[in-house]
């Protein structure tokens, strides 16, 4: 049974493709904060597929939480991760310059760090097996300019392109995946009022996960899922940045 490791697991975007890793017969490990909730999403996951489920709670905003998932992914006593997916993530409810610095470090570290140690973590292992594949969550905004958010997100999109050339290795894939406003928690613990995006830009979890997966197995670089933002990335190259910023901002945030 291979196994799957998930960052950001019990919510979101990341509990969508636990349940399509799930229901494709992967074993699961789960990694958030909160160990409680953690608990409930194995219980059932295991419960409707059959499926074994770890729990790691960790904080990767800390470096203890970073060793720990590190420690995970390398392979101890027959143990593999054949798919990890760096999902864990959060956005800023107020405008760049009234973001404490602390907080922006945090995301930093939570979005470039962490995708950073992690993925290069689980690469060696993938490359001497000849398999294995990596989905770093990134997002549209990392086409457009919008505060350390977009920048962050721009970093990782770059960081998985340039790992996928690297490596050398037709049969391990690395892939960002760059979703655009997904019907989620995000928005919400981001104290973000979100009514001013049309009810058409909204895409649903679980169908960004099939398509990442689907990119993933295509041998694709960069998943931006739905056709509708793959025309908002695509008319956004021709658009000076500064314009698309602001559009970038008043559709997202009243």
């Amino acid at each position: 049974m291979p196994t799957a490791l998930i960052t950001g697991a019990t919510a979101g975007i990341g509990a969508a493709f636990a349940r399509r890793l799930a229901a494709d017969g992967f074993g699961l490990v789960l990694v958030a904060r909160d160990e409680q909730r953690l608990g409930e999403s194995a219980d059932r996951l295991k419960l409707r597929y059959g499926v074994s489920v770890e729990v790691l709670p960790a904080d990767l905003a800390t470096d203890e939480g970073l060793a720990r998932v590190e420690s995970r992914l390398r392979e101890n006593d027959g143990r593999q991760v054949d798919l990890l997916v760096n999902n864990a993530g959060f956005g800023h409810p107020g405008a760049f310059l009234d973001v404490p610095v602390e907080d922006e470090l945090r995301m930093l570290k939570v979005h470039c760090e962490a995708v950073l140690r992690l993925t290069l973590t689980v690469l060696p292992g993938m490359r001497r097996r000849g398999r294995g594949g990596v989905i770093n969550v990134a997002s549209v905004a990392a086409f457009f300019t919008r505060g350390t958010y977009s920048a962050s997100k721009a970093w990782v999109v770059n960081f998985s392109e340039s790992t996928a050339v690297e490596i050398h290795e037709p049969r391990v894939r690395v892939m960002a995946l760059c979703p655009g406003f997904v019907r989620t928690e995000f928005h919400e613990r981001a104290s973000m009022d979100m009514s001013g995006v049309p009810r058409f830009l909204w895409l649903d979890a679980d169908e960004v996960a099939r398509v990442a997966m689907r990119d993933l197995a295509l041998g694709r670089r960069v998943s931006v899922p739905d056709a509708r933002y793959k025309a908002i990335v695509a008319v956004g190259k021709f658009v000076p940045r500064g314009l698309a910023g602001a559009v970038s901002a008043r559709l997202g945030r009243r």
